[in-house]
């Protein structure tokens, strides 16, 4: 602290005393953009543009010049139906605990890592719009079973 005063404020005093005290002139637009000026552009006054040297100066320009044929539109095929997986047509208690294949020796490490797994195949934003219903009806089967394993005693 310099007399009672910290250094930051110290120094506000000095920008504020070194500050003029005029108000600086709004800016006028411009009407013209900053950068690029025409001395990008090639020279072709005077050049003989029938030449062979006159097409090369215009060879960037001419895109006809070098494009190929296109081949003609056809009328797009309609997209094939999505097949649902089999898995998904699982739907039961039963078959989905036979999916997990889940075992009373199972620890909560274990359950957990099923969980991630079964999820990577069946999580509804994995699959089809189409199966949407049957991966979430999966899902929540699943962790219902899981939840279930994880509750009972000796884990």
């Amino acid at each position: 602290m310099l007399f009672g005063r910290s250094v930051f404020q110290t120094i506000l005093t000095r920008l504020d005393a070194e500050e003029p005290d005029e108000v600086p002139e709004p800016r006028t637009p411009a009407y013209r953009i900053a950068g690029l000026g025409a001395g990008f552009v090639v020279e072709t006054a005077g050049a003989d543009l029938s030449d062979e040297a006159g097409h090369d100066l215009l060879a960037g320009f001419d895109l006809s010049r070098d494009r190929e044929a296109e081949p003609p539109l056809t009328a797009p095929s309609a997209p094939a139906l999505p097949v649902m997986p089999a898995h998904l047509a699982r739907l039961s208690e039963a078959e989905v605990a036979e999916d997990l294949a889940l075992t009373p020796n199972d620890t909560a490490e274990d359950l957990a890592e099923r969980r991630r797994r079964f999820a990577r195949l069946n999580h509804p934003d994995l699959v089809h719009p189409d199966f949407r219903d049957q991966a979430t009806r999966r899902m929540m089967l699943a962790n219902m079973l899981i939840d279930r394993a994880l509750r009972l005693p000796a884990r």
